[in-house]
């Protein structure tokens, strides 16, 4: 029997993928029933590569609008997450440790339940065991869905870029501002060439031009609160889009050099061994000391037979397009709704807030670079990296 006990049909890919997205794309599609499998949680104690800071505070522009180190729009509802939100906030050092070892208990838990749920069939006790592995799988999705997003959590940490609080608690008089903009940082997370098409991205969504100036970017507009959270959402997906994306990329450009590198090697033998002894001697010396240059490899050719990302994205066939574009797990779907609904609240929607360009680059830069580390907490819970 599979450890999910729910299965549902996935998500169509977002209508705005590969381009930027559209301010107008709809969330409610992660509330609905999809076939993600739930992750897989038993893995190795393993830590996250990068250094060490210690927590951080930044001010807010308002008092009331507090960007302390662990003041996110979410709290943990589980005991796990409770429990990693006091080990980061007081013993940073050790809590990629303690996340490794609450993800292996929770598997160790589902798998117990399951397997008294099979060592029972049969029995007068078939459907209480049954009972007893659904609740400890919810529960068990419930605690996988805290770690994550303490995780992710840790992540944004590591830049020193605190995640913004309710925005209940940063709007006055229905004005927004949301200082300091940690613009930079939140650029510092992705590559060259994912950086151009999250600039693009944000210039597409707020109509703000990647070289505007400071006064541009301190122009006030107005824009409604459920837009904006649609807009938020939309930045989570596409930022977990580009990651996936480019992983693909890059495993493809290794495969390419590894396949140039052996036929080029090959190539090169054939060659020496058409020649007469005495001409490899003289002309190469030892056959050994040969080096071979990878096909589109030589002077003035280097990186030529790549193209960059935005070519290589827009080339996606649908299938393609639709396994990068699609959240992975359960977990993933239910944390990316959870956050967008503490962050923005469920009242009050019909709310027109007046807000800095600024502010609002703010906002995407922070989803697109959690959905970006979304995707890399799903690869760090489900293999154990």
């Amino acid at each position: 029997m599979d450890h999910c006990f729910s299965l549902h049909k996935p998500p169509s890919p977002p209508s705005f993928l590969p381009s930027p997205v559209k301010p107008s794309r709809s969330f409610t599609h992660l509330n609905s029933p999809s076939n993600r499998p739930s992750l897989r949680t038993g893995f190795t104690s393993t830590h996250f590569n990068g250094p060490k800071l210690p927590s951080f505070i930044a001010s807010a522009g308002a008092s009331h609008c507090d960007f302390s180190s662990l003041n996110g729009p979410l709290e943990p509802r589980s005991a796990p997450g409770k429990f990693l939100s006091g080990v980061l906030q007081n013993q940073r050092q050790v809590f990629h440790f303690a996340a490794a070892d609450e993800l292996k208990r929770l598997a160790d838990d589902r798998d117990a339940a399951v397997a008294r749920m099979f060592v029972s069939s049969g029995s007068d006790e078939t459907c209480l065991h049954r009972r007893i592995a659904q609740l400890k799988e919810q529960e068990c999705q419930a605690a996988v869905e805290d770690v994550m997003y303490m995780l992710i959590f840790y992540k944004f940490s590591e830049y020193r870029v605190p995640l913004v609080p309710k925005l209940s608690r940063c709007i006055y008089n229905c004005r927004l501002e949301i200082l300091p903009s940690k613009d930079w940082e939140l650029e510092s997370i992705h590559s060259v060439e994912v950086l151009e098409m999250v600039r693009e991205h944000v210039s597409a969504v707020i109509g703000l031009r990647t070289n505007s100036s400071v006064t541009d970017n301190w122009a006030t507009t107005e824009i409604q609160r459920l837009h904006l959270g649609r807009l938020y959402a939309a930045s989570i997906l596409y930022g977990y889009f580009l990651k996936s994306a480019s992983s693909r990329h890059q495993l493809e450009r290794c495969l390419t050099l590894v396949h140039q590198k052996r036929l080029n090697q090959r190539n090169s033998l054939q060659f020496l061994d058409l020649l007469p002894c005495g001409i490899k001697s003289l002309v190469f010396g030892h056959a050994s000391n040969v080096q071979s240059v990878p096909l589109g490899q030589g002077p003035g050719r280097q990186g030529t037979d790549f193209e960059e990302l935005r070519c290589y994205v827009m080339g996606f066939d649908p299938e393609t397009l639709e396994r990068c574009a699609k959240l992975r797990s359960k977990e993933a779907a239910n944390l990316i709704e959870r956050h967008n609904c503490a962050l923005f609240g469920d009242e009050q929607m019909d709310e027109v807030i007046k807000t800095s360009f600024s502010s609002l680059k703010r906002l995407v830069l922070e989803a697109v670079a959690f959905g970006s580390f979304l995707w890399d907490i799903e690869e760090y819970v489900k293999h154990g990296v």
